[in-house]
């Protein structure tokens, strides 16, 4: 089977993408970054800046080509930005988070001192409440701005150094603001609400719609009486807002931003890529193809012809024909990635969703999409050496490779089971597993002996991870499960590990040393080939699916944090686990597996194409 190269983006656009410090962990793929992206905003058709998660701020000043990584110096989420010039700006999002420059994004110094000491509100003073979260930011000029958030209005004269709070009902849970002049402003929200102010917000009078069920996510007026709201609807007034005209989108998918660039040429985006334009204020809305599925969260336009659009896993879009082509600013897979695998500093491996084989020759500074010609998930990957590798997945899915990758030949593995994982000890004789299957091959994959025959009637496994130290001696994990060999699988013995835990990952340093990691924060040890199991203590309630140490002290498990998915987790330790110690992980998407050269020389892959890299450890 040919494996064709093609290329990631369009035709390997070189976007060149730098930041303050490549310390602790950074990203190789989906470059310049792959965070969600809630906020993008230009001030002319060169210079702007789009903001995300874990406190992602990106500057371009030539209109996208080129992004760079600014130092935000937080990592809560931030979801709303806005520049009154190329120098000064502000970007607001969780946990009070307000953050301003007077440089151009050199520094971002933090205004949260200037809310706490004004603050009045329930919402604030509770430092574990879930609603202390700013949405949207809107300056008319350098001292004059408002920024919104859940149950309250905020707002200063002085450039952010204090806030004021301004009285709003209780129920009111504002997304989005925007102001024409120092005294007319409007803010939209959850349930339909509509806020509008003649006074710069010492009275905000509610606009309430008939349907109060349909929340609002953006809105954006033009002068003092033509503006829009979008939501699951799109609304339009031309009386500065006493009356509001549903229009019809043509869509069931959420808009979650609108932006016009006159009284009738604009713009909204939302849910799975959805880009409608409409060129007579509204009338009539067209569907536009944006070139992505990704949900598209901020609109930015400058003219009849010119706009950006950012989205989740980094996504970024631009048009100068006025929609007839929507551009990627930046390049990189996007499909959720499942395993890597490296021979050496250079050389490595990567594969995950859809049948996504991804191959680098240089450390990972550019990464190779190959074709597989199958669109099965695809699991695992484990290289013997640079030439001789494997790949397995789902319905039973084994590729070869004996050529670095550029050609892959389909084995037959005598299963229809879902392959989680692969293990070669030699370029003959490796092990697969998945489901209640374990396969065995001793001539490179050619022919594979099925050794669960015995014991298939021991319940449904779900393994999930393979791992031998030499042609003998072997683990296997999965669901509640723990089996061990030495005689290289023509017996396996069941252990207890303690726990009914889903086990995802297992790894040995030594004969005798050796680490599990699982659902729930699981993490076990052994220092007697497995007998006993210890459990270590993780500080997480999140699933751990992968684990790999380079000598007995130095360790890593990643997978995701207890919030929930998508909130990755990096878990080190340096002293054969005692102590694990949370690492900076650059992003948010759930981590799915990693691989280490050295004790410095790292890298993790996970949800959105993620691969990020470390060559300090992971340390910041």
């Amino acid at each position: 089977m040919k494996l064709k190269f093609i290329t990631l983006g369009l035709s390997f656009l070189y976007l060149n993408v730098t930041t303050n410090a490549q310390d602790g962990w950074f990203w190789q793929n989906p470059l310049p970054q792959g965070n969600l992206l809630q906020s993008v905003h230009f001030v002319d058709n060169n210079i702007g800046w789009a903001v995300g998660w874990v406190g992602t701020i990106l500057k371009t000043t030539d209109g996208g080509n080129n992004w760079i990584l600014q130092n935000s110096g937080t990592t809560n989420f931030l979801r709303s930005v806005y520049f009154i010039d190329s120098n000064t700006g502000w970007a607001v999002g969780d946990t009070l988070t307000v953050l301003k420059t007077t440089d151009g994004g050199i520094n971002w110094i933090s205004q949260i001192s200037g809310i706490k000491n004004q603050s009045n509100s329930a919402y604030f003073t509770n430092t574990n409440s879930g609603w202390r979260q700013l949405n949207s930011v809107y300056f008319i000029n350098s001292n004059m701005g408002w920024v919104v958030g859940y149950g309250t209005i905020l707002k200063s004269t002085n450039g952010g150094d204090s806030w004021i709070f301004q009285n709003i009902p209780t129920d009111i849970y504002p997304r989005s603001v925007c102001f024409i002049d120092s005294n007319t402003g409007w803010a939209v929200g959850d349930w339909g609400k509509i806020l509008n102010t003649t006074d710069g917000g010492d009275h905000w009078i509610i606009r309430s719609l008939d349907d109060t069920t349909s929340s609002l996510s953006s809105v954006y007026f033009i002068d003092s009486n033509a503006g829009w709201a979008v939501g699951r609807k799109i609304l339009k007034t031309t009386d500065g807002g006493n009356h509001w005209i549903s229009q019809s989108s043509g869509t069931e998918n959420g808009l979650f931003s609108v932006c016009f660039a006159d009284s009738l040429t604009g713009w909204a985006v939302g849910s799975y890529g959805s880009m409608l334009k409409t060129t007579d204020g509204g009338s009539e809305w067209i569907f536009q193809n944006s070139g992505t599925k990704e949900w598209l969260w901020s609109i930015c336009v400058k003219d009849s012809k010119t706009c950006w659009a950012v989205g989740t896993f980094g996504t970024m879009l631009i048009t100068k024909d006025g929609g007839n082509h929507w551009i990627s600013q930046g390049y990189g897979v996007k499909n959720w990635l499942q395993s890597i695998n490296f021979t050496d500093s250079n050389n490595g491996w990567a594969v995950g969703y859809s049948g996504t084989i991804l191959k680098t020759s240089n450390g990972g500074k550019k990464w190779i999409s190959l074709k597989s010609e199958t669109e099965n998930e695809l699991n695992s990957v484990y290289f013997s050496d640079s030439n001789t590798g494997w790949v397995v997945g789902d319905h039973g899915t084994i590729l070869k490779t004996t050529d670095g990758g550029d050609n892959w030949l389909s084995l037959s593995s005598v299963t229809t089971e879902w392959l989680q994982s692969v293990f070669f000890t030699d370029s003959n004789t490796g092990w697969v597993v998945g489901g209640s299957t374990i396969l065995k091959t001793t001539d490179c994959g050619n022919n594979w002996t099925n050794q669960t025959t015995e014991m298939n009637n021991w319940g449904w496994w779900q393994l999930q991870s393979v791992y031998f130290l030499d042609s003998k001696t072997g683990w296997v994990v999965g669901l509640g499960t723990m089996l061990k060999t030495t005689d290289g699988g023509i017996n396996w013995i069941s252990i207890s590990s303690g726990t009914k835990e889903w086990l995802r990952s297992v790894y040995f340093i030594d004969p005798n040393t050796g680490w599990v990691v699982g659902d729930q924060g699981t993490i076990l040890k052994t220092t007697d080939s497995g007998d006993e199991w210890v459990y270590q203590t993780s500080g997480t309630k999140g699933n751990l699916y992968s684990v790999y140490f380079t000598d007995s002290n130095t360790g890593w498990a990643v997978g995701e944090n207890s919030k929930g998915p998508l909130h990755g987790k990096i878990l080190k330790t340096i002293d054969g686990g005692e102590n694990w110690i949370a690492q900076s992980s650059a992003s948010r998407e759930w981590l799915k597996s990693v691989f280490f050269i050295d004790s410095n020389t790292g890298w993790v892959v996970g949800t959105g194409g993620l691969i990020l890299k470390t060559t300090l450890g992971g340390e910041n």
